[in-house]
């Protein structure tokens, strides 16, 4: 626990998943230079990656943070979802359950001797900037779970890696208090079975939208897949289809998925006992499963922090990461469309690097208006704001401009051709891209087999 007597830059972590286990990681790697606090309001290290049955709230009434369904598997192959120092045990799997990534996390903090810094069953309750002697010093109330016994502490940084995968994103759609079904967010989805015989629509076509899509056409009746994406599947030429099909192209395209999905065009109301589509067609179903995605959520910053969240934008943020007013706070893991451990260790790495005094971030002027450019960058690009943090192709050049600024190797070449392959494989058939296999043959060359 730091105590303001010791020596060394005082931290506080929030959170013990993956990104707050890569803060610990790099915060112990020279000791002394740091004193350190990581608090996670669970028993366990693994944030989302915790899969539980339950859903609500957990046996100290606080909301269950994972969204972890039974079956998930990762959706990027282990030879690039690895921190860079420390690998994924051997498998003949490259995608693996979800399962084998929480032992790969718990595996990581022993392996770094993590646990001695991490407080369990300890719920950041409040954070919130005090002036100490002229210096910016942070205020941390936390609560024992258990015993409701509070504790105030000062630290000179905080790191928030509360995660961005727990607070659902639910659209409004007219009417549908009338439904007589139960609708469910992605976040509380465990598994297909309950959807026996059932006809059930899926609301968004993201990564979980189609998991899940996929895995309860195994048992439900008739599954509609509503989207306002372009449709998934391939033309019988092979070039990926542009724009939403009629529903004669449809059922071409669906060839490429089972033949009890059907994809509409996004919901736009309930009324007369139906779901009304934009394209004005209608859908009967007996669920609905929002797959809609998840809001920035961070309940224990203090107003006095000024942190907006506005459209899914987080700001006042310089990179992605790093408060603008006050620089001594960074959020790590917001940028979504990323390989994420490895996001979350350049992240940390700049950011510690700028604590340590040894890189200068520019004026909060400069900061600013280095973000109102990338923001005006995106909207002249048809990029709405609410996809601020989805970078998805500028990670690459996110990844190398925070090495190049923290003086560390950039990433390896082949990460970005595994990721790109993958992406290729995906379009090319969503059920069993899964099963194919990567190895890294250099920084340069990898191999992929099935």
């Amino acid at each position: 626990m730091a105590q303001r007597d010791m020596p060394g830059t005082r931290v506080c972590v929030v959170g013990a998943g993956a990104a707050g286990l890569c803060a610990a990681r790099h915060l112990a790697e020279t000791p002394g230079r740091f004193v350190f606090a990581v608090f996670e309001q669970t028993a366990e290290v693994g944030g989302t990656w915790i899969y539980t049955d339950h859903t609500g709230c957990d046996d100290c009434g606080l909301p269950i943070h994972s969204s972890m369904y039974r079956d998930l598997r990762t959706n990027l192959p282990k030879e690039i979802m690895a921190f860079n120092d420390y690998k994924f045990e051997d498998s003949p799997d490259s995608f693996l359950h979800h399962s084998d990534v929480l032992k790969y996390l718990k595996s990581y903090c022993e392996h770094f001797a993590l646990y001695q810094f991490i407080k369990f069953r300890t719920h950041v309750k409040e954070v919130r900037p005090v002036d100490r002697n002229g210096e910016q010093a942070w205020r941390v109330a936390v609560e024992d779970s258990a015993t409701k016994e509070e504790k105030v502490e000062e630290f000179d940084a905080v790191i928030v890696c509360n995660g961005h995968f727990c607070t659902p994103y639910i659209p409004s759609i007219p009417g549908i208090e009338d439904f007589k079904g139960v609708p469910i967010h992605s976040h509380v989805y465990r598994n297909p079975e309950i959807y026996k015989e059932r006809t059930v629509i899926i609301l968004g076509a993201n990564s979980s939208g189609v998991d899940i899509c996929l895995e309860v056409s195994k048992y439900a009746k008739l599954v509609y897949l509503s989207h306002n994406l372009p449709p998934l599947g391939v033309k019988a030429d092979g070039v990926a289809q542009a724009s939403f099909p009629s529903k004669t192209e449809a059922r071409k395209l669906d060839k490429a998925l089972p033949c009890n999905i059907t994809q509409v065009a996004g919901i736009e109301s309930f009324s007369g006992g139906a779901f009304v589509l934009r394209d004005g067609t209608k859908c009967h179903a007996d669920d609905l499963i929002f797959c809609t995605g998840y809001e920035y959520a961070f309940p224990f910053l203090h107003p006095s922090c000024g942190v907006v969240v506005k459209d899914k934008m987080v700001s006042p943020l310089y990179q992605h990461l790093i408060h603008i007013d006050f620089p001594t706070l960074c959020f790590v893991g917001l940028p979504m469309s990323v390989i994420p451990f490895r996001v979350f260790e350049y992240q940390v790495t700049f950011f510690l690097k700028t604590l340590e005094k040894s890189v200068a971030l520019p004026s909060k002027e400069d900061m600013r208006a280095d973000t109102e450019r990338e923001l005006r960058d995106r909207l002249a690009r048809g990029i709405p704001t609410r996809h601020f943090h989805r970078l998805g192709d500028g990670q690459w050049a996110y990844l190398e401009q925070l090495a190049r600024w923290a003086g560390c190797p950039p990433l390896p070449p082949v990460v970005r051709k595994i990721y790109e392959k993958t992406g290729e494989l995906r379009r090319g058939n969503l059920l069993c891209y899964k099963e194919h296999k990567f190895a890294i043959t250099g920084d340069d060359s990898y191999e992929v087999w099935r």
